[in-house]
């Protein structure tokens, strides 16, 4: 556990994390200059671009696994032992609240994702659509967690979070591997539309 700056948290690719932001005030924050002008809209983008692509990147994951996740993806999938972090807001709730819990959740995906990409380069190499997909996602994800970044720390001074991690895939059976991934990527796809159904609005132009 320790408290670490957005832009080291960026670099964190093994393992899924989960924080507290806290509240910094001071000369801490970076420079704004790292927020683009159009920073909110294209925030509301990427936001809705993976909402739209959740549900075909755990598809065809599930297709290139073959069985018995083809089949069985029902029970294998099950998603009842990934804890995301907590994510215990809506529509009405404050938006610094809710910049603040989508920083989370997007940090805990974007180490997922990483987890899930190394094991299918490993366990499947010739998936070149899955690992294109994966890879696009991945970057889609960066650029959410960066443009997020610049939201809070521009409008609310919030440039540290208090970070533990998660488990990794690393030294599990090619099976626990695979079935990770399928349990992490069902509950993406449950995850994001929550997540975009709250963010959405609060990120409609004023």
């Amino acid at each position: 556990t320790g408290v670490v700056p957005f832009v080291a948290l960026l670099l964190l690719q093994r393992r899924p994390v989960a924080g507290r932001a806290l509240l910094v005030t001071g000369s801490g924050c970076p420079s704004h200059g790292l927020c683009r002008s159009n920073v909110q809209e294209q925030t509301r983008r990427q936001v809705a671009v993976l909402n739209a692509t959740a549900q075909e990147l755990f598809s065809l994951y599930l297709k290139c696994q073959g069985e018995p996740f083809s089949s069985e993806s029902d029970k294998l999938c099950n998603p009842a032992g990934i804890v995301f972090p907590a994510f215990r807001v809506n529509r009405t709730s404050e938006r610094k609240e809710v910049m603040v819990a989508m920083y989370k959740l997007f940090a805990f995906l974007n180490a997922s994702l990483g987890n899930i990409t190394r094991d299918q380069e490993e366990l499947n190499p010739m998936a070149k659509e899955l690992l294109e997909r994966l890879h696009n996602t991945t970057k889609t994800t960066r650029g959410l967690i960066s443009n997020l970044t610049c939201l809070l720390c521009k409008n609310y001074n919030i440039f540290q979070v208090d970070v533990r991690y998660g488990d990794s895939s690393k030294n599990k059976s090619a099976f626990k591997k695979k079935q990770q991934g399928c349990q992490m990527l069902r509950k993406y796809v449950q995850v994001i539309g929550q997540a975009a159904r709250i963010l959405l609005p609060h990120l409609s132009p004023s």
